[in-house]
């Protein structure tokens, strides 16, 4: 072992809620009703519907301790197939929090990890939920920067955030170091290291890998458990990538995800943003636009550029998700699925709407997500916004009442307003000393 891993399990498995600063609490509390947001809106889509079914069909437990109940649905599956297909679901709606340095996505498999490991943990309380959650997030996202920083290829998010929910699953069912590292190995081991670039070339229901990086994760604790080993995982253990990991603990990702205003891949979103912005400022509608240019970074100019046949398509789309928000002044759900897809006015915007690399802004990816935009009005104006850097991060954050309201106008239309608020409540209460993860819990599996 390097000297990463021992610091790596104390963290994971000793630091308490209480040795936690109360922010990063709170961050994770937000991120959790994000999360949970999408993930019920993800419910009733095409994907969501398929990824619980397969489990049922094939992911189910002979065990009552190692079962749990699929989010929303209420199905008995195995653990790790109740984490696969709720993350799988959410990742197919494209609106769960993020971390640009990753260029990946961790909450879509930390919640739906935790709610299956809840079930075993009675008396989880509430700071303790949520540090959980922490755990996951911090060894995620510095196993993924590891990631990338040692393969050529560019893969995607479940390649590494499989070892966030091993961490967390270790954490909640009491492991030892050893385990903790054996689940490490199996977990890198057997992550899906597939290639994001072909995702955005061609999109599908694969979308970020998370799903399997859920499945995986699970797996790997349960394996490790059993007595199974790994080998070691080269994103904690190899002397290049102690670089990612000694601010574990310092410096806390948890309070620097992104949350995404739009159902929409990230990449997409500074565009969307200028876009906005200049109709705001000079009172524009769709039909003043003559043309609309968007310059932005290599990744966002091969984004699906045509009217998309499918919500896949929709969601890794560039010039489809700014015409669609130049007509709707806003876009959701309803945007990217159903008829919103052959909406003849989007449609047309689209045929109007040029996208061109810039290298300044290749070069800021992928700490930043920049794009500018020039639109062409009718009467012959020329405006330009400037260079926009995507809203909901750090750089741009989003207020508190910005996600709450987000969150119920993702869940509500599944759930109903009143289990809607309930949940809510529920989620920004686990931060209270004496919350319990279990108050949660009754307004989490049965179907809407």
């Amino acid at each position: 072992m390097t000297n990463a891993f021992p610091r790596i399990a104390d963290f994971a498995l000793a630091c308490s809620a209480d040795q936690m600063p109360d922010e990063v609490k709170d961050a994770a509390a937000l991120m959790m009703l994000d999360t949970m947001g999408v993930l019920i809106g993800a419910g009733p889509m095409e994907a969501g519907v398929i990824a619980r079914n397969t489990a049922a069909l094939l992911y189910s437990s002979s065990s009552p301790d190692h079962s749990a109940r699929m989010l929303f649905d209420g199905r008995q599956v195995s653990m790790a197939g109740a984490a696969y297909a709720a993350a799988t679901q959410t990742d197919n709606l494209d609106a769960h929090d993020g971390y640009n340095p990753t260029k990946g996505h961790i909450g879509v498999v930390i919640i739906p990890a935790l709610a299956a490991l809840a079930e075993h943990c009675p008396d989880l309380s509430g700071p303790e939920a949520l540090a959980a959650v922490v755990v996951g997030y911090e060894v995620a996202g510095r196993a993924g920067l590891a990631l990338h920083d040692s393969v050529s290829d560019y893969h995607t998010s479940g390649a590494w955030n499989a070892l966030g929910v091993a961490a967390m699953s270790a954490r909640l069912r009491g492991h030892a170091p050893d385990q903790l590292r054996q689940a490490f190995g199996i977990a890198e081991y057997h992550g899906p290291r597939s290639q994001m670039m072909r995702e955005i070339a061609n999109p599908t229901m694969l979308h970020d890998g998370s799903g399997w990086g859920a499945m995986v994760g699970l797996s790997a604790s349960i394996l490790a458990e059993q007595g199974f080993t790994g080998a070691p995982a080269l994103t904690v253990e190899e002397d290049r990538s102690a670089v990612h990991w000694q601010d574990l603990g310092t410096f806390w990702q948890m309070e620097h995800q992104y949350v995404k205003p739009y159902p929409i891949c990230r990449w997409a979103h500074a565009a969307i943003d200028g876009t906005r912005q200049l109709m705001l400022d000079h009172d524009l509608t769709h039909d003043q636009i003559a043309t609309l240019h968007i310059n932005s970074f290599h990744e966002a100019a091969c984004l699906f550029s045509a009217v998309p046949a499918t919500t896949s398509q929709a969601q890794y789309s560039l010039a489809f998700a700014v015409a669609s928000f130049a007509v709707h002044g806003r876009i959701g759900v309803e945007q990217i699925s159903g008829s919103g897809l052959s909406d003849p006015v989007v449609a047309n915007v689209v045929s109007r709407i040029t996208v061109a690399e810039d290298a300044r802004h290749s070069q800021r990816f992928p700490q930043g997500r920049w794009a500018d935009v020039v639109i062409e009005t009718v009467d012959g104006r020329l405006l330009k916004s400037g260079d926009i850097h995507a809203r909901g991060g750090p750089e741009a954050p989003l207020k508190q009442h910005e996600v709450i309201d987000k969150f119920m106008d993702f869940s509500t239309p599944t759930v109903g307003e009143a289990r809607a608020v309930l949940i809510r409540d529920a989620i920004l209460e686990l931060t209270r000393p004496n919350a319990l993860f279990s108050d949660l819990e009754p307004l989490l599996y049965d179907p809407p």
